[in-house]
């Protein structure tokens, strides 16, 4: 669906400007402040630029089975399971998922006029975002019942949390930091790659101070510096699912889960059927 999407605006922008479907900046909302957003982000572009940037490999600690039909959107462990996200039109969902076994113990459809995106838990509520609808969902993590919604500007793709704010990323190389009751744009950082614009950031998971960031149809996990936007490493999971697995272009990697309490980290992919916990190592 969003690849359809992405090849007729990229057909229709080369024939009416000849340039590309992205836009430079991602969408501003409410709330943000452009002046001191953009100074802190030029120092961590500048700093960025002019430091090497550590790739970490991985080793495979244990490999469980995952929904080879779940278009994993988001995916945060939560007492011993699994809550994920799964998008698309008509197959949208919020759903409970037993580690070990890979199987669905809990799970709530959301409209189909909807493509669910990325989600988290935060301050006892799940948020869970949509793709173009600029409409989020927020349910009870016991019951799944729907307690409400919120409005953001722009795409939503994928969702995190610090100690104080949302952080969102709308497919851009822009992270906004959401306030987490009234929704306004607390600020924004752009993230860099030696001093390009990283677009297409999607999964998100808030990993020991970092965020680590899925990069669409990218086989690469970004480390990024929540205060400057910073690239503070890659982890780098080409090979991780074996050759075959899968055979649909959409199938990439996405999704992203870190149980704290156990120090582990779990990564899976749209359409896989496994899921990796993995140890990282660097390069």
């Amino acid at each position: 669906m969003r690849q359809a999407v992405r090849i007729a605006l990229v057909a229709f922008a080369f024939s009416t400007a000849g340039l590309s479907c992205r836009t430079e900046n991602a969408p501003q909302a409410t709330g943000t402040n452009p002046v001191s957003t953009n100074v802190a982000n030029r120092a961590g572009k500048d700093e960025a630029s002019n430091q090497p940037v550590p790739v970490y490999g991985f080793d495979v600690v244990n490999t469980f089975v995952h929904d080879s039909k779940a278009f994993t959107q988001g995916l945060i462990f939560q007492d011993g399971a699994l809550l994920e996200s799964t998008g698309q039109n008509g197959s949208s969902s919020l759903r409970r998922v037993e580690l070990k076994t890979g199987k669905v113990i809990q799970k709530v459809d959301v409209p189909g006029q909807y493509f669910a995106e990325g989600m988290t838990l935060f301050n006892g509520r799940i948020y869970q975002l949509t793709w173009r609808n600029q409409k989020g969902f927020i349910y009870d993590p016991a019951t799944f019942a729907k307690q409400g919604e919120f409005r953001y500007d722009g795409e939503g793709w994928g969702l995190t949390h610090d100690a104080d704010s949302l952080i969102l990323s709308d497919g851009t190389y822009q992270l906004r930091f959401l306030d987490p009751n009234t929704y306004e744009v607390k600020r924004t950082i752009s993230v860099y790659d030696r001093s390009q614009p990283l677009r297409e950031l999607n999964e998100l998971e808030y990993v020991k101070g970092e965020i680590y960031a899925n990069v669409w149809h990218d086989d690469r996990i970004a480390r990024i510096d929540p205060q400057t936007g910073r690239i503070l490493g890659w982890i780098d999971l080409a090979g991780l699912l074996p050759a075959g697995d899968v055979s649909n272009e959409e199938a990439v990697l996405n999704g992203i889960a870190y149980d704290e309490t156990g120090d582990r980290l779990y990564v899976t992919g749209k359409l896989w059927p496994k899921i990796f916990e993995i140890r990282l190592k660097r390069k």
